[in-house]
Formats: structure tokens, sequence, C-alpha cells
């Protein structure tokens, strides 16, 4: 008996569809263009969660380099005095403080530098 595939290949073709919403003309109309359009953007969804991680350190870092300096150090400089000194605070609430707090960030280098 022949099977005829019309449904299952419309149900891929919505999901293509639905997957391709917002994306430039092309992509939308064509099948073969938009399931290249979603691999492609789920490969680049992929690789920017991690590149995310390391874009927000790279600004932790510079945001407390700018606050150390301004409390006399540098940001190596009080990492290796944070070590030492045992003080375990990660560079998100460090960047927090150097921020928000200018206060506390101070007290934090001078317990960390005595």
């Amino acid at each position: 008996m022949r099977v005829k595939r019309g449904v299952a290949s419309h149900h891929k073709h919505q999901k293509i569809r639905r997957a391709t919403k917002g994306m430039t003309h092309p992509n939308r109309a064509s099948i073969k263009r938009g399931r290249q359009a979603v691999t492609k953007s789920l490969q680049f969804a992929y690789r920017d969660r991690r590149n995310k991680k390391r874009t927000f350190r790279e600004l932790w870092n510079a945001r407390i380099n700018a606050a150390a300096r301004l409390n006399g150090t540098t940001y190596s400089k009080l990492i290796a005095a944070l070590k030492g000194a045992k003080i375990e605070l990660d560079r998100k609430v460090l960047a927090e403080l150097a921020v928000n707090e200018p206060k506390a960030f101070e007290a934090v280098v001078k317990a960390a530098t005595k």
C-alpha cells in the first residue's frame, strides 16, 4: 500500500516556519533556507551562551581594576592580596561592590592589603 507523507512533511515545515519567525524573508519563505538558518542560529546560541560568561568576566575585571586603581592598587595586586588574606569574594561580587558600594570595596581593599 502506498504511504503518502504530506501530513508528516507539513508538520516538519510548520516546525521550521515557527522557528524562523522574525527572520528575513528568504529564510521564512523557503523551507531549505529556513532549515539552514535555524541550524546556524542554534549553533550561535550554543556558542554565545558560553561566550556570555567570558564577556561578563571581562566586564567585572575592568570594573574591579578601575575601582582598585582609585584605591591605590591594581587588579592583579588586589586579587593576589585577597587570596593571601583568604578573602573569598568572587569577581561578580567585587564588581558589584566597586560600582554600588565604593566604601565597602575600599574596606575590602584595606582588609586584603594589611
